[in-house]
């Protein structure tokens, strides 16, 4: 699972609570299919008050670091609307996004700024805001539906009395990003797009898990 993830460029700190590792997990294409098992990276999915309510599963091939080769090696259960995975404690900042790799590409850029994956844009934008957030950021993919998420978020926001405020990517998302041009110059262009007070925290603290 850490080869996987390195593998896709992400350099932050890999020993996260939300985050484990099966060396067998069973897998069906089908639900009359025979049982496959297959290593695969867990991720719990949390509300605000930080219960498991579901679990992401990534399937990943057994000799590449890489997804397995499966007709849908990644599925979600449980209730996933208005939760995430989460990285990181939140106190009034908060970063979501979609996928788990783009959200921990924007944490391998800036540590210290807490982040969440909605694991997909509908559930993005029915995210559930925590107790107490001042701002959100939302790390949207570069495509229709993550801006349409950032258009649905900003009103919910507003009505809370929360701002909330885009980052953009480059390319297609964070993790292409990375991917392409590196932790620290993904690093400056997230920088840009901070509040600069935001800023200023993020870059004088350092991240914890």
């Amino acid at each position: 699972a850490e080869a996987y993830l390195r593998g896709r460029g992400i350099t932050g700190r890999l020993d996260l609570p939300a985050l484990r590792f099966h060396p067998a997990l069973w897998y069906r294409p089908h639900p009359d299919a025979p049982r496959q098992s297959w290593p695969a990276l867990l991720a719990a999915v949390t509300d605000g008050a930080g219960r498991i309510t579901g679990l992401q599963r990534t399937w990943l091939d057994r000799d590449r670091p890489a997804k397995a080769p499966l007709v849908t090696p990644r599925r979600a259960l449980g209730h996933l609307l208005g939760n995430a995975v989460r990285f990181g404690p939140v106190a009034d900042l908060l970063a979501a996004g979609e996928g788990i790799e783009t959200m921990l590409a924007v944490r391998s850029a800036l540590p210290a700024l807490p982040v969440a994956a909605a694991l997909s844009a509908n559930h993005l934008a029915a995210f559930a805001f925590p107790p107490g957030l001042v701002r959100l950021y939302v790390a949207h993919d570069n495509d229709p539906a993550g801006r349409k998420a950032v258009e649905r978020l900003i009103p919910r926001g507003a009505a809370q009395g929360l701002e909330v405020r885009p980052l953009r990517p480059w390319g297609e998302d964070f993790n292409a990003d990375l991917l392409r041009f590196g932790p620290d110059w993904l690093r400056g262009h997230l920088a840009g797009q901070l509040v600069p007070e935001d800023a200023r925290r993020v870059f004088g603290h350092r991240g914890r898990g």
